[in-house]
């Protein structure tokens, strides 16, 4: 089975550490009032890589948190990834340039998939699609919209573009400690080809969850996000990364 990246969850809410069950607005939990010191801290325990999300950019439809998320980048000096109100080419531009290594598109993915190629030609590996469910319909917009295309759809179109890193979120699991979507995960890998990794993320919360993602024996499956059962100690970051790579 091959190793998995483990990426701790920051996600950006009116300049704090938040999550959100499910993704919706109105049922968060604060867990910091410091993002630069949790990024920090992550990197300690032996985090490899950062994923962050700018909730208030996703809602309003631009980045709101470039200086927090620059500051933070700077604290971890791991590789970053986020996303969150990239709508434009400027604002895309903007979030790469405070220290981010790798953008990730999820509304604009949707909505202007003619972009992706244009795009992925242009940043290479430091470009992302996020690709949030429910149901297997994309939901954008914060998740606060469902659209009629599948996940695969946009998976395919998206690695077919030459997109080489794909986020699967199934949202129904996000924040709900039940475990991620195996069935979801599987066949998103195996619909976007060897050439395009896979992140899985939504509800994984022990580490038995790492070693039954990477008992789906997907080459190209290549790392989970962990959000809320790190802050609520369900399990460590140190006991997620052995599962990943032993």
């Amino acid at each position: 089975m091959a190793e998995l990246t483990i990426l701790p969850a920051v996600d950006l809410k009116g300049g704090r550490c938040v999550r959100l069950r499910q993704g919706r607005a109105d049922a968060e939990t604060v867990y910091g009032d410091d993002p630069a010191a949790q990024a920090r801290e992550w990197a300690r325990q032996g985090a490899a890589w950062l994923h962050v999300v700018d909730l208030d950019g996703a809602f309003q439809g631009h980045p709101v948190h470039l200086d927090v998320i620059g500051r933070m980048a700077s604290a971890a000096g791991i590789p970053v990834e986020c996303g969150g109100g990239l709508r434009t080419d400027a604002d895309l531009d903007a979030l790469l340039a405070c220290g981010v290594r790798r953008a990730i598109l999820g509304t604009r993915a949707l909505e202007r998939m003619e972009d992706l190629a244009a795009l992925a030609a242009k940043h290479g590996d430091r470009l992302a699609v996020g690709i949030d469910a429910r149901d297997g319909r994309v939901q954008v917009k914060g998740w606060t919209e469902t659209s009629r295309t599948t996940a695969v759809e946009l998976a395919r179109r998206a690695a077919g573009a030459g997109v080489r890193t794909i986020i699967y979120t199934d949202t129904a699991t996000d924040g709900m400690l039940r475990g991620p979507n195996f069935d979801g995960n599987a066949e998103l890998c195996d619909a976007v080809g060897p050439d395009c990794q896979v992140i899985a993320s939504g509800g994984i919360s022990s580490a038995d969850d790492i070693r039954r993602l990477r008992a789906l024996d997907r080459p190209n499956l290549a790392g989970a996000i962990v959000g809320k059962a790190l802050y609520e100690g369900r399990v460590t970051l140190a006991d997620l990364l052995a599962a990943a790579r032993d």
